[in-house]
């Protein structure tokens, strides 16, 4: 193997494929990085058994061949070389890689690529006929397309809510339902809902157009997804392949092109989804609502950021009282924190209430969450009880289009 590319091209390659890189591992060979030279493309590749990423970058190929070396070497010295050519030949006898940037030079050593897993790939790109030996084409499932900025903000609305102990493997993961035209997502963590709904951009095959496919996605694959997406071209839509034969999904995001340094061809992220019934969060979202309160996104933001500073020694907790406006007054929000050894704070947010009155606690941070992922300039509360959650939606968009659901902490007393 003889291959040439520019520094940022491999740095940003592997800074994409390095996150899929398994870090306990019993096979040498999931710490490394494949790098494999053919057709004037070098293609990075890494996986943890869970996730497995391929990423495609510019290269100037004089010799064909694959070679895995150890991805935190090879990413570090990477990132240390100043932005211009780098040579890598690779001697086969030793399974040694040699590189050459500017004044720097550098020999490792590699585990040979046949010992490397198989990462599935899609077909339908430039040239589907063969991806490499360590590459196996999908050819079953279900395709459709998604449009790139909307999918990344869609992933980072629910994202947040998914449950992070690994005793709950189901709560780790995102439910994600293609119906019809329509794509949902929703995750929750038990405490909370997060639930976002969009038009898919391609519609499924006609075949397939009725037909509701329901898979479960690991929260930390759509997080990855969503990070390589803000360096895609948002003008070509994300391919998507979802296999439930193979328990899989497949994601295909393309690159702003050969002009951009620090840019990839192409990024392929295929991820196991995870075998389980996701609960019925339906039954959670509530029905009606005796109070709702619309109030300016960024103020009512603010006012629990700072709650927060006095609610982190109390579990996070913070006491939201709603207040409807009488005569010429404006309703309000009112918050109030407290901590024994900290002291208290209450801030007031100007609302528009209609309803009942109410007092009800919610955990900060879960507010903070929300509210940092909303663009429009109000939200909507709606409650009904102490003891019952309360609901958030952004005004200005659907009914389901972005709904949070948030159980209250105990009933203030």
């Amino acid at each position: 193997m003889r291959v040439s590319c520019h520094q940022e091209n491999l740095a940003k390659g592997l800074s994409i494929v390095s996150r899929a890189v398994s870090s306990r591992t019993t096979m040498p060979v999931l710490s490394n990085i494949l790098l494999e030279a053919k057709n004037n493309q070098l293609r990075l590749a890494a996986t943890n058994r869970e996730i497995g990423i391929n990423c495609w970058i510019g290269a100037k190929v004089e010799d064909e061949g694959a070679i895995t070396v150890p991805a935190r070497l090879l990413s570090d010295f990477v990132n240390s070389l100043p932005p211009e050519r780098i040579d890598m030949e690779l001697a086969v006898r030793t399974q040694t890689l040699h590189l050459s940037c500017a004044r720097f030079e550098a020999n490792m050593k590699g585990i040979d690529a046949f010992e490397f897993p198989l990462i599935p790939t899609s077909q339908g790109h430039d040239d589907p006929s063969d991806d490499g030996h360590n590459a196996v084409p999908i050819v079953d499932g279900v395709q459709m397309e998604l449009e790139t900025g909307g999918l990344r903000k869609m992933i980072d609305q629910v994202i947040f809510a998914a449950s992070s102990d690994e005793n709950r493997p189901t709560l780790t993961g995102v439910e994600v339902t293609f119906s019809g035209d329509r794509l949902t997502m929703a995750a929750t963590d038990g405490y909370r809902l997060s639930l976002r709904s969009v038009p898919l951009s391609q519609r499924l095959p006609a075949e397939k157009s009725e037909e509701k496919i329901t898979v479960i996605v690991p929260a930390r694959s759509l997080g990855e997804l969503a990070r390589i997406s803000a360096d895609a071209d948002e003008a070509r839509p994300v391919q998507v392949i979802v296999t439930q034969a193979r328990n899989q999904v497949l994601f295909q995001l393309w690159g702003k092109g050969e002009e951009t340094r620090g840019a990839f061809q192409r990024v392929e992220l295929v991820s196991e989804l995870i075998d389980a019934r996701f609960p019925d969060y339906r039954a959670t979202i509530p029905k009606s609502f005796s109070t709702r309160t619309i109030v300016d996104t960024a103020s009512l933001l603010k006012a629990v950021r700072v709650a927060l500073l006095f609610a982190r020694d109390n579990a996070n907790i913070i006491r939201v009282s709603v207040v409807p406006g009488n005569g010429e007054n404006t309703g309000q929000i009112r918050l109030t924190a407290s901590s024994a050894e900290m002291g208290d704070n209450v801030s007031e947010v100007d609302a528009m209430v209609e309803g009942d009155s109410l007092e009800i606690a919610f955990n900060a941070r879960y507010l903070i969450d929300m509210l940092s992922q909303v663009d429009q300039p109000q939200v909507v509360l709606e409650t009904t009880q102490p003891t019952r959650p309360g609901a958030l939606r952004p005004i200005g968009m659907g009914e389901e289009e972005f709904l949070h659901v948030i159980m209250p902490m105990h009933p203030p007393r």
